[in-house]
C-alpha cells in the first residue's frame, strides 16, 4: 500500500478555481496503487500535526505528534490499527529535545520504538512498547545520545553519541563536563551501534557527525561527515559494519569527484553508492564502496541537496528525481551504470521516487508545473512507465511518506 497525507482538503464546488477556507484538517490514507477509489482513511489529526506521522514498516502502527495547544492531551500517541485503540504514550510537549528534532523509530515488527528523550542533563535512547508498556532506557551513561536506527533484522540500533569526547554531563560524575563551560548541546556526535540484546556498543568512526546514520542492510551503516550547511567545503561518505566496527571513506580512486557529496544512495547489498558530486559544475556518480567508477552522468541538473535517488530492491535500476519540491525532470530511470533505461519528460516531473518492496513499483510526486503546480502521487512499473496520479480527485495538499506492509 502507498501511504500519504491530504491535507485541507475541501467541499467539491462548481468552480474548483474558487477560493475556500482551510479546514485545519489532514489525514493519513492508505491506497493500493492499481486502485485510488479503494483509499482507506487510516487517521484523522489536526493540521498542526503535519509529518509528525511515522508508520512502522508493515502499516499495522502509526505513531504520531498531537499538540492542540492543551497540556493535558499534548504528547506522542500510537494508533493500532489491529485493534482500533489510539492512545498518548508519551506525555511530551515537544519532538524537539534540547535543540533537535528527535523522531521516533519503529523497530522492524513494529511492536517497539526507539526515540531520544531529554533528561536530566543529557539525552538518552529509551525503548517503549507500542503499547506505551515497558519503557527501557538503553543508554542511561550522562552522555548525549540521539538519532536512534533500528537495523532491518531489529539486532542493532544504529545512533550518534558525543559519549568519546565528553562521558557524562551529569555533576560530580567522573570527568563529566562542564556544562556552566559549554551551555549549548553538542551538534553532534560519532555514530555508534548498539545490540539490544546484550546492550554491547560498539564506536563505528571517530568521524564527528551531524546527521542522523542510516542502515543499508542488516550488517552495514551508512553515515556522512562534514556539514556544508555550516560551510564546510567538504561532505564525506562512509559506510561502515556494524558486527566489526570498521568504517571507510567512500571516494572516487582517482579523485576526479568534488569532495562534496550529496543526496547518496546505497544498493541493497552495500557495493555500490550513487550521489550527486556538486563541486564547479555538477554530475552523478555510481562508485563501489571502495571507490571504483561504475557511471557518471551530467545529464541531469539539480540543486545542491535537490536530489533524491531510489535502487530498485534488486538493485538493477535506479530512479533518479528531485526533492523538496525542486523537481526539474521528468521521469528518469536508470541501470547501474547510470545508463538510461527509461526517460519521459514532463509532465509530470519527479520527486522522491520510491520502488515498492518486491520493486514490481514505482511511486513518486509528481508536479504539472504548467497547469497549476500541484503535487499528487504517481505509481508506475519499474521503469517508471504506465504511471497514474492516484490522488488528483482530493483536494487540498498531499505528502508521499512511502510504502507500507507487503511484499
Amino acid at each position: 500500500m502507498i501511504a500519504f497525507i491530504n491535507t485541507n482538503d475541501r467541499d467539491g464546488v462548481g468552480d474548483t478555481r474558487t477560493p475556500q477556507p482551510a479546514t485545519n484538517v489532514q489525514t493519513l490514507y492508505y491506497m493500493p496503487p492499481g486502485n485510488s477509489t479503494a483509499r482507506v482513511a487510516v487517521l484523522q489529526t489536526p493540521a498542526s500535526t503535519g509529518a509528525q506521522v511515522f508508520i512502522s514498516t508493515n502499516g499495522r502502527a502509526v505513531a504520531y505528534f498531537l499538540n492542540e495547544g492543551i497540556p493535558q492531551t499534548t504528547g506522542l500517541y500510537v494508533l493500532d490499527i489491529d485493534s482500533g485503540i489510539s492512545g498518548r504514550i508519551l506525555p511530551i510537549n515537544s519532538l524537539v529535545q534540547r535543540g533537535r528534532v528527535s523522531r521516533p523509530a519503529w523497530s522492524p515488527d513494529g511492536q517497539r520504538l526507539a526515540m531520544a528523550l531529554a533528561t536530566g542533563y543529557d539525552m538518552d535512547i529509551f525503548v517503549i512498547g507500542r503499547d506505551g508498556t515497558n519503557p527501557r532506557n538503553l543508554t542511561n551513561i550522562g552522555a548525549y545520545d540521539f538519532w536512534p536506527a533500528w537495523s532491518p533484522d531489529g539486532r542493532y540500533i544504529a545512533f550518534v553519541s558525543d559519549r568519546a569526547q565528553c562521558p557524562s554531563w551529569i555533576p560530580g560524575d567522573d570527568g563529566a563536563c562542564d556544562a556552566l563551560l559549554t551551555p549549548e548541546p553538542p551538534t553532534g556526535g560519532n555514530p555508534f551501534v548498539l545490540e539490544v540484546e546484550s546492550g554491547a556498543v560498539t564506536q563505528l568512526s571517530d568521524q564527528w557527525i551531524t546527521e542522523p546514520p542510516r542502515w543499508v542492510n542488516n550488517r552495514q551503516v551508512a553515515f556522512a561527515s562534514g556539514d556544508p550547511t555550516l560551510g564546510d567545503p567538504e561532505r564525506m561518505l562512509w559506510i561502515a559494519d556494524a558486527t566489526t566496527g570498521q568504517a571507510q571513506e567512500v571516494k572516487l580512486l582517482d579523485g576526479s569527484d568534488s569532495p562534496l557529496r550529496l543526496s547518496e544512495a546505497w544498493s541493497p547489498d552495500g557495493g555500490l553508492v550513487v550521489y550527486q558530486s556538486a563541486g564547479a559544475t555538477t554530475e552523478i556518480i555510481v562508485a563501489t564502496a571502495n571507490g571504483a567508477l561504475i557511471g557518471r552522468t551530467s545529464d541531469l541538473t539539480f540543486a545542491r541537496f535537490g536530489m533524491a535517488a531510489a535502487w530498485s530492491p534488486d538493485g538493477t535500476r535506479i530512479a533518479i528525481g528531485g526533492a523538496g519540491g525542486q523537481c526539474p525532470n521528468g521521469i528518469h530511470v536508470f541501470d547501474r551504470a547510470l545508463t538510461p533505461i527509461s526517460r519521459r519528460d514532463p509532465p509530470p516531473s519527479m520527486c522522491e521516487p520510491i520502488y515498492s518492496p518486491n520493486g514490481q513499483l514505482l511511486a513518486f510526486t509528481g508536479i504539472v508545473p504548467n497547469v497549476d503546480g500541484r503535487v499528487d502521487v504517481y505509481a508506475g512499473n519499474f521503469n517508471g512507465q504506465s504511471t497514474a496520479n492516484l490522488t488528483g480527485s482530493l483536494r487540498g495538499t498531499i505528502t508521499l511518506l512511502g510504502w507500507v506492509g507487503g511484499q
